[in-house]
């Protein structure tokens, strides 16, 4: 059996502080040949080469908060996560896209491979947080970077509403990542980010937004705060103030859990006991019956403005 070297002893404290990954670079400098490396990462051995000049001590899979630490290691010191990923760590709701976006300063000259896709920018964020020895985007940075020269609007929006609706970042922080970042490939950043802060909550939301704007029906409100007397009513999707209309969307999507999916038909059983017509539909209606929702949006607009105003309070919602 083989003693251990002092090579042997270098290369598996380097595996143990990076989560069992480890670059050519550094093998070579524990003091490995190029030969043990090749046996190792021969077709059937013991290690995986997950990126060029990256592996993994092992014949793998490589999990995912390792694919996390290959992508820093192939992109280089000073680099920073970005994009879902970031979000994600931020709490964040989004589907994983199997895709690592990482900010690296312009002058580096690699590119994109495997999993892993960088963006070179001479702006790199300055207040990027540290985690697990890793640097990350701050979220509007992150939402930014995800969305800029995406064509699906749809995707943008879910997006940019999920970082906000989440939490992560604020309207006017994106609203200053977007003033500061490149206007190439930004118009539909720009053009969400108006919706979101017109209180667009989801992009099913946004869809509707859409289908009100091409009806001809009166402007709503988007997700205001209502109120009877000083007593917090409901947030509706739409709002018609002089009709005592809301409008609102059926997606159980946008609600995290059972309970909350209960709360939402709580509050609406509310508003219709204090005399809202409340008006409901899927997004999936929004798509394929659009003449449907726009008809009885009107007839109850029409009925509502018919009687006597309802003493409801409203508020844009902050």
């Amino acid at each position: 059996m083989r003693r251990e070297s002092d090579s042997d002893r270098a290369v598996a404290a380097l595996l143990r502080k990076q989560g069992g990954l480890i670059t050519r670079v550094q093998v070579l400098a524990a003091g490995w040949s190029e030969g043990t490396l090749r046996h190792r990462i021969r077709p059937g051995g013991p290690w995986l080469a997950v990126l060029p000049g990256i592996y993994l001590g092992s014949s793998g899979p490589i999990a995912d908060g390792q694919r996390e630490i290959a992508a820093v290691l192939y992109a280089g010191p000073g680099c920073v996560l970005t994009g879902p990923v970031s979000l994600r760590q931020q709490g964040v709701r989004l589907t994983a896209t199997g895709v690592i976006d990482v900010l690296v300063p312009a002058p580096v000259k690699r590119q994109d491979t495997g999993f892993v896709r960088l963006h070179r920018t001479k702006r790199m964020p300055d207040q990027s947080f540290v985690l697990n020895g890793i640097r990350w985007a701050p979220a509007a940075r992150a939402v930014a970077d995800a969305v800029r020269g995406e064509h699906d609007v749809r995707e943008v929006r879910a997006l940019v509403a999920s970082a906000v609706q989440g939490g992560a970042c604020t309207v006017p922080q994106l609203a200053e990542e977007l003033k500061a970042g490149p206007a190439r490939q930004s118009g539909q950043f720009r053009a969400v980010l108006g919706e979101v802060a017109d209180g667009i909550a989801s992009a099913a939301e946004g869809d509707l937004r859409q289908l009100v704007k091409r009806s001809g029906l009166p402007e709503p409100m988007y997700n205001p705060d209502l109120y009877v007397g000083s007593q917090f009513l409901a947030r509706p999707d739409l709002w018609w103030k002089d009709a005592g209309v809301a409008g609102e969307l059926d997606s159980r999507e946008w609600h995290l859990s059972p309970e909350q999916w209960e709360k939402t038909m709580a509050r609406r059983s509310l508003m219709s006991a204090h005399g809202i017509i409340v008006v409901n539909f899927t997004p999936r209606q929004t798509r394929v019956e659009p003449r449907r929702i726009v008809a009885d949006l009107r007839s109850a607009i029409e009925a509502g403005r018919q009687r006597s105003p309802l003493k409801i309070r409203t508020e844009p919602h902050r």
